[in-house]
């Protein structure tokens, strides 16, 4: 399974697919994008944070265990860090599979996995953060 892992503080552009779809008979895309309410707060958006080095290996090992079950051909994972606007994407899945099923189950557990695993937190923001004086 080829696999790319990125953090970005820039808007998410999902990255060009690396290899040949000759075996791919499914690519999962899933862009987790910040909504404009937490629970009953009204957002401006969401502050992400993450221990970068930790959150490879945790990335890397369940990469390694969802592929024992799913068997992907390949997987970018690319999660934006700092401050991430309501309605811009925090976070870009793709999963490339011989076969859909196998595909949208490594997507989702993938995405379960690293909510409960990887250090990577979010706190809600009210007020978008000011601009640094220039």
């Amino acid at each position: 399974m080829e696999t790319e892992i990125l953090f970005t503080e820039a808007p998410i552009v999902p990255p060009p697919q690396k290899r040949a779809l000759l075996e791919t008979g499914a690519v999962v895309e899933f862009h987790g994008v910040v909504r404009a309410t937490e629970g009953d707060a009204q957002l401006a958006g969401l502050f992400y944070e993450a221990y970068e080095p930790m959150a490879r290996r945790e990335f890397a090992r369940i990469l390694t265990e969802l592929d024992a079950l799913h068997s992907p051909h390949a997987v970018c994972i690319v999660h934006r860090l700092g401050f991430v606007p309501v309605g811009e994407a925090s976070l870009y899945v793709r999963v490339e599979a011989k076969h859909r099923g196998s595909a949208l189950a490594f997507c989702g557990a993938l995405i379960d996995r690293m909510k409960q695993d990887v250090p990577i937190w979010k706190i809600a923001r009210q007020r978008a953060p000011r601009s640094k004086p220039e």
